[in-house]
């Protein structure tokens, strides 16, 4: 009898989700997104309000978006020799011990260096991170988990944008920054309870060159897509404000995006994993289409309301949809390879289409700019169509 009830229990845990290495994971992950989003526009401020004006807030995100970007290429390496209490560990040492240098400077040159470090660090953390939610969660929850890991990823940004720009009026700059760093760091006290290194795979070859072996992988679809969606998401985040006629409008708009898109990604997880990502990968991104295209009617409010909605809703299923996907097609030993590529995919098309929009607008204006924007995610429904018929 007590065999039977060590079996019963031992595969409770083996088929729970949020089991005790998921939660210090899920405690992690709040932690160092926190201290991320806690100074995003902090940092512009703090420069600004030092003398180095709009160009060097600008510098400033550009610095850890371009420093993440590259980071991003060598996680999977350091997944393999330091295996992920070793690499989550540096991430949160690079993202948070940095905000310390800004308490007793605010130089330009020396801020940008911070910036640069954090990003490296940031990287480190999401692709580690992604990839140890496909560890540790059952295969048959993985979408489920991946969905889980993008509330609360997405926790942070909804508290700590609003929150930074707060407390710099109460507390000052200084105390922030430090507050940011121990955000940060105090994640290392979670980390001895997480695995060291995959528990498959071991004696498998390690692919840890993120753009190779793409060939027959069956990545390169939902990278594309997913890619497509996101430089809808980074053109409607950045443009909106600026094409809007009404900041109420704007502000509306981008918090049912914020709050829809987490939302739709928990979902799509819960459903993905009963009738498979691939199959509902098209009807996500024929919502984002539509809610992208709903900019064309710039000047009309419930348009932008009401797209941000939907396009909230399938940007956030995209996202669960197009990784768990991506984890379906690969063994263990790719799983930093995926993360990697999943997060270039939306790091990268989050810069590249807000850098492109930018200079195209001036030409043809927003609608049609709008316009465009949505014709790129509709492109991308055709290869996901054909990956659902083929499934």
């Amino acid at each position: 009898m007590t065999d039977i009830a060590c079996e019963i229990q031992t595969l409770g845990t083996a088929d729970r989700l949020v089991t005790p290495q998921f939660a210090r994971l899920l405690v992690m992950v709040f932690g160092s997104g926190l201290s991320m989003y806690l100074l995003t526009s902090v940092v512009p401020l703090y420069l600004a309000a030092s003398g180095s004006g709009g160009i060097g807030a600008g510098l400033s995100t550009g610095a850890m978006m371009l420093s993440a970007v590259a980071m991003e290429l060598l996680v999977p390496a350091m997944l393999v020799r330091f295996g992920y209490r070793g690499t989550l560990g540096l991430g949160l040492i690079l993202l948070g011990a940095p905000s310390l240098v800004l308490v007793v400077t605010s130089s330009l040159p020396l801020v940008l260096a911070v910036c640069v470090v954090r990003g490296a660090g940031l990287a480190i953390l999401v692709v580690g991170a992604v990839a140890l939610v496909a560890e540790i969660t059952p295969a048959h929850r993985r979408g489920e988990g991946l969905g889980v890991y993008g509330i609360v990823v997405g926790l942070p940004a909804g508290i700590g944008l609003p929150l930074g720009v707060y407390l710099t009026n109460v507390v000052g700059f200084e105390v922030l920054f430090v507050l940011a760093a121990v955000a940060s760091l105090a994640g290392l006290a979670v980390l001895p309870g997480m695995p060291q290194r995959s528990t498959e795979g071991a004696g498998e070859e390690q692919h840890v060159k993120v753009l190779g072996g793409l060939r027959g992988s069956g990545l390169l679809m939902p990278t594309f897509v997913f890619a497509a969606v996101t430089v809808a998401a980074g053109i409607s985040v950045t443009f909106l404000p600026l094409a809007a006629h009404s900041h109420a409008v704007v502000a509306v708009a981008l918090l049912i995006q914020s709050v829809t898109a987490p939302a739709a990604r928990w979902l799509a997880g819960r459903l993905g994993d009963r009738f498979g990502p691939v199959k509902l990968l098209a009807p996500a991104l024929v919502l984002a289409a539509l809610g992208a295209a709903s900019l064309i009617f710039i000047g009309s409010p419930v348009a932008v309301i009401v797209g941000s909605a939907s396009f909230g809703i399938g940007f956030g299923a995209a996202q669960n949809l197009t990784l768990a996907t991506m984890y379906d097609r690969s063994p263990k030993s790719r799983y930093g390879q995926v993360s990697a590529l999943w997060n270039l995919a939306y790091d990268g098309g989050w810069g590249v289409g807000a850098i492109l929009f930018g200079l195209v607008v001036a030409g043809i204006g927003y609608p049609v700019a709008f316009a465009v924007t949505a014709a790129i995610v509709a492109v991308a429904v055709i290869p996901a169509v054909k990956a659902s018929l083929s499934a």
